[in-house]
């Protein structure tokens, strides 16, 4: 049981780097492919009628922490503290951005929200890297849980390497997404965005598994159980996928930069297993699957109400993406009074 919720776990937070990818994805190429108001309000409105839905996966894998492993929830919410106390207020400004900014016809307000937006996108992609990548490595808790560290520590090398690999993805899910929403001059420029962010991405995973071998004792883990390496496969295929889809199939280049997302995730993530909260003071002190999950009637429980619930949220959530497939234009943008 343990396993299936680590399991779980693991798909929600693919989940949701997926699908709120490619909004922080927008956010942060906002300065680089949108040149007047009318285009940044088109970058806005492409992930307008999705964004608040893709954060929801988000609760939900905090959700699923806490239930599910709430040991694992306290140390991580104890250790990590200060920069996901920043990841929620960058995801607040981003939100206020999103949703105020076409309320008050002020330029300064205007551009004061433009930034929201950016650094409400980068931010959260670069911290969430860096944690991950940290909670791939180890982090430096006791017996007791209790995090022997600050926030510079968590800036290390293979830390940063974490950051500029997220942003990356992000960035070229991003493009992605832009490109197959938009047409005209900001559809070319998302597809020249997503051509040169490529290469880069690729370059950052090499340099991330390279440094895995290094910094964490990911490899040795996953020798005792080989099939962790198909999510790598996985990964390989959608990033190969992707790049051989861009000048065709937008929506197909697309779905294989979600595939390459998720195959990685698992990767990473399973490269734990059986750890979520690994010590990097003494492997007896790191919280697993067993000693940091719920008693199993809890994990039972949990899993028939998630089996039950989850259909629904994804069946409503595809239901938005169907009624919102159009472009958006700015034609479309001037005649919907309702447009971010």
């Amino acid at each position: 049981m343990e396993t299936i919720w680590f399991f779980l776990w693991t798909l929600l937070w693919a989940v949701y780097f997926i699908l709120d990818g490619f909004d922080l994805g927008m956010g942060t190429l906002m300065p680089a492919v949108a040149r007047n108001d009318m285009e940044r309000r088109i970058i806005f409105n492409a992930q307008g009628p999705f964004w608040d839905g893709n954060e929801v996966w988000l609760i939900t894998a905090g959700g699923v922490t806490f239930a599910a492993f709430p040991n694992a929830y306290a140390v991580m919410f104890s250790a990590l503290y200060a920069p996901l106390l920043i990841l929620l207020f960058c995801l607040i400004f981003r939100a206020v951005a999103l949703e105020f900014r076409n309320k008050i016809d002020n330029p300064m307000w205007k551009n004061v929200c433009d930034l929201g937006l950016f650094l409400g996108s980068f931010a959260p992609a670069l911290l969430l890297g860096v944690a991950f990548a940290n909670l791939f490595m180890g982090i430096p808790i006791d017996e007791n849980g209790i995090y022997h560290g600050n926030l510079l520590m968590l800036l290390n090398p293979y830390g940063l390497a974490g950051g500029v690999l997220f942003v990356l993805m992000f960035c070229y899910h991003g493009a992605l997404w832009l490109q197959l929403k938009t047409e005209g001059v900001m559809h070319d420029r998302a597809y020249a965005a997503a051509r040169t962010i490529w290469p880069l991405l690729l370059a950052a995973v090499l340099g991330f598994i390279c440094l895995s071998a290094y910094y964490t004792d990911m490899y040795a883990r996953i020798s005792q159980h080989p099939v962790v390496w198909s999510f790598l496969t996985l990964a390989v295929v959608g990033l190969i996928g992707t790049r051989l889809s861009i000048n065709g199939s937008t929506i197909g280049a697309w779905v294989f930069s979600a595939v390459f997302i998720l195959g990685l995730t698992f990767f990473g993530v399973f490269g734990m297993y059986p750890g979520i909260i690994l010590s990097s003071i003494d492997p007896a002190y790191s919280v697993t699957i067993f000693n940091g999950a719920s008693s199993p009637l809890t994990l039972k429980i949990m899993l028939g109400v998630t089996l039950a619930a989850v259909p629904v949220v994804i069946l409503y959530q595809a239901w938005v993406f169907w009624i919102f497939r159009h472009k958006v234009t700015e034609e479309a943008i001037n005649n919907d009074s309702h447009a971010y």
